[in-house]
């Protein structure tokens, strides 16, 4: 739903934007006062939970007022912005406020109860707008056009099952699979475009530098920052974090990697072999307590039978973590391109909100940066959390002999409200010694 809408046909009021918040963070204005906007035109960043999205603009008209400042936490319901009374807006507009909660998804869409709201990152239900394409030129979102973009799909040529034909994500995705576009003009693959992208190099984040003559500088909590910061305070408070630690020789599975990196085409990091070897061992009845959350409020604990595995991403923003959902039920080639997918998708802000939510566990790949150990913070409500270092060479020793290996260090950390410690040493021994075998993770755990 669009949320309340003023009687006042110039006062626009913040939307619901469909994620069932209360409250969004003005990131910043795309319009100034005075301005003169077209329906649909952006005129907002804001972002809830993580997650970015452009307001549009419900009618024509002259922007009179804008309400709240960047940083400013504005209460859905509460006036965003006031446009000139001076006639202005057309005609029709009223006739737009009447039917927001009117139009139904297309009839022949069986694939799923809700309607597909495009991406969460400049995803406001278009319900708001009551938009249409006009002039050939496709009605979507920056997030959309940038997925058609990225593809070589021409979004103009797609056509939008959207609400008032704005093309969706999920139109988008259709057409790469060959339904409903052409693609922009571009010389003909010579074999099959591969089913994974390469991915995203770590980012790097823009450090702002102390201005001459200052001996300080103040950087406010604002947007993914803020959220970071009061998601670990609330880990910390809550939940009673300890850490056990070793070290897995993955001299094998480095060789099985490259095989299978040259058979299948596709860069195959170690990440998807912890993956599997974390979804092989909490999908186990002993050591089901690990792949839990907890219900403070409720007081009780809630053990999960499927692995949704989160995966903690490095991003300009700061750390996201996007989730990888069944992730027993998958192959290590499928979690490798799915941890390729999500983590792209979080880093270029184009993830829907859903795909960060309803996590069991998090793996973090801290040595992707470099160190060995961690004491990683658990991501609330979640009873562990596993993070890998930096592989280096070191001596082995096995029955009595010894050699130069790949040594893998990790460090799992749990709720010892929920788990013991013996618990918890058992579950690394034996991710180690699946890792130490990794032949036996290419199958997926759960069938």
């Amino acid at each position: 739903m669009a949320g309340k809408v003023s009687s006042d046909p110039n006062v626009f009021l913040l939307p619901d934007i469909g994620e069932g918040l209360q409250e969004a963070e003005l990131v910043k204005w795309l319009v100034s006062v005075g301005d003169t906007v077209e329906e649909g035109q952006d005129m907002a960043e804001v972002e809830t939970d993580k997650a970015l999205a452009e307001i549009p603009s419900p009618r024509n008209g002259v922007i009179k007022e804008l309400r709240g400042n960047p940083g400013d936490m504005i209460q859905v319901g509460d006036a965003f912005v006031i446009y000139e009374g001076d006639g202005s807006a057309p005609a029709a507009e009223p006739k737009q406020d009447a039917e927001l909660v009117e139009p139904q998804p297309p009839a022949d869409d069986a694939s799923s109860n809700e309607k597909d709201q495009g991406t969460v990152v400049g995803k406001v239900g278009d319900e708001l707008v009551g938009a249409s394409a006009a002039n050939g030129k496709a009605l979507a979102t920056p997030a959309v056009r940038r997925i058609a973009r990225d593809a070589g799909i021409d979004i103009n040529a797609v056509v939008g099952t959207g609400l008032g034909g704005r093309v969706t994500k999920k139109d988008v995705e259709n057409a790469i699979a060959g339904g409903g576009a052409a693609p922009a003009a571009a010389p003909a693959p010579s074999r099959p475009a591969p089913t994974f992208e390469a991915p995203t190099p770590a980012p790097k984040r823009e450090i702002t530098p102390i201005p001459a003559g200052q001996e300080t500088l103040a950087i406010p909590f604002r947007g993914v920052r803020r959220k970071i910061a009061n998601k670990l305070r609330e880990s910390v408070d809550r939940a009673v974090h300890f850490t056990v630690m070793d070290e897995a020789d993955i001299t094998d599975l480095n060789v099985l990697r490259k095989k299978l990196s040259a058979a299948s085409g596709e860069k195959i990091s170690p990440l998807p072999f912890i993956a599997s070897a974390i979804s092989n061992v909490l999908s186990r009845d002993e050591f089901r307590p690990l792949n839990a959350t907890v219900d403070d409020e409720g007081e009780q604990i809630i053990q999960h039978r499927a692995v949704h595995l989160g995966i903690a991403a490095d991003t300009e923003s700061g750390l996201m973590v996007p989730v990888i959902r069944d992730c027993d039920a998958l192959g290590v080639l499928e979690i490798g391109r799915e941890v390729i997918r999500v983590a792209n998708a979080a880093r270029s802000r184009t993830i829907a909100r859903e795909e960060l939510t309803g996590s069991t566990f998090t793996l973090s790949n801290v040595g992707s940066h470099a160190g060995r150990f961690a004491t990683p913070i658990l991501n609330y409500p979640e009873v562990g959390i596993l993070a890998a270092g930096r592989g280096r060479e070191g001596m082995v020793v096995k029955n009595g002999s010894f050699r130069v290996g790949m040594l893998l260090p990790l460090s799992l950390a749990c709720d010892h409200r929920v788990v013991d410690g013996a618990t918890a040493a058992l579950a690394l021994a034996e991710i180690i010694k699946l890792l130490e075998n990794p032949e036996s993770l290419l199958a997926p755990a759960r069938s």
